[in-house]
């Protein structure tokens, strides 16, 4: 999941702010990602993507995807800014960008919202 934000903001900042991109590859699919999304893939249970990702990342990590999807599904409610971060814990900037990639993003969050309902 880190991998996917980090993906979206290089895909579509690009060149065009090189500070927002610096230090992330020009290209961010490699095959490195596509074993990490497989291995996302294989699991089958709450339960072994709880621990793979609890052994993934840390819990910095986890917090802040779970404050961007808890943000992704208040925001696609049509809740202020100021209210979603107020309920999620997560800063405006972070609600921002998360409305921004909602909007204009690679539609990752459109498509599992929209499986979840």
């Amino acid at each position: 999941m880190l991998v996917c934000y980090y993906a979206t903001t290089n895909l579509h900042l690009g060149a065009s702010n090189p500070s927002m991109t610096e230090g992330l590859p020009h290209e961010w699919r490699t095959s490195e990602t596509s074993d990490l999304f497989e291995a996302i893939l294989s699991l089958r249970t709450l339960d072994e993507a709880e621990r793979f990702f609890r052994d993934l990342c840390t819990l910095a990590e986890i917090g802040a995807m779970t404050h961007r999807w808890h943000a992704a599904r208040l925001l696609d409610e049509a809740l202020p800014y100021h209210e979603v971060a107020t309920r999620t814990g997560a800063s405006t900037t972070t609600v921002t960008r998360v409305a921004h990639w909602l909007k204009r993003g690679a539609d990752g969050y459109r498509l599992v919202l929209d499986r979840r309902r």
